[in-house]
């Protein structure tokens, strides 16, 4: 097997967008903020996608369909976040089932953002591109999208209810303008 074979081979295995992430990106990130070692170029760590789901105190069957349509979003069984605390204003105990939650890392976490970039926020009516704003501090963003039906992964004839998504990118970034240049290059669609 030549060199180029065994190249070809080695992407098979990985994400198109990690493949990019290691041939274009990392060296643009060295050479725009003057690093001399691609391990001190921001990455990204994880994607963490949160489901709240308010009407699961009154029905059980609401956070079984929340958890079945993120599972099928994914293609990770979700946890379920639970109440910590009662608040009496809002007829919650403690230990309900409140929403779900999965991690992505690795292989998942660069196939969902390239899916999110490439499929998903084109199909959100009225999307004129992601606010700049939304980062952290920390070099973390966060966005929400408002209806999770969009997904080409969910039959829409199963769906039984329109669930919110909170998804947040958390990055090595140090800094806001890191993490900006980063999702930049990685596609994220920045407003202007």
């Amino acid at each position: 097997m030549n060199e180029t074979a065994e190249t070809t081979a080695a992407r098979a295995d990985k994400p198109r967008l990690k493949v990019m992430f290691e041939q274009q990106v990392v060296p643009r990130l060295m050479e725009r903020f003057d690093m001399k070692n691609p391990l001190a170029a921001p990455r990204l760590e994880k994607i963490v996608l949160n489901m709240g789901i308010g009407e699961a105190v009154a029905n059980a069957a609401a956070m079984e369909d929340a958890v079945e349509t993120l599972r099928q979003i994914t293609g990770q069984q979700p946890v379920v976040t639970r109440a910590r605390r009662s608040v009496a204003g809002f007829r919650v105990r403690e230990g309900v089932p409140l929403g779900c939650k999965i991690t992505l890392r690795g292989r998942r976490m660069y196939e969902f953002l390239d899916r999110l970039v490439s499929i998903v926020l084109p199909r959100v009516r009225d999307f004129r591109g992601l606010s700049p704003d939304s980062l952290d501090g920390s070099g973390n963003y966060s966005l929400g999208i408002e209806d999770c039906s969009v997904f080409p992964e969910l039959d829409l004839d199963k769906v039984k209810n329109i669930y919110g998504l909170d998804i947040c990118i958390v990055t090595t970034a140090r800094a806001d303008q890191e993490a900006f240049e980063l999702l930049s290059l990685l596609g994220v669609p920045f407003r202007q």
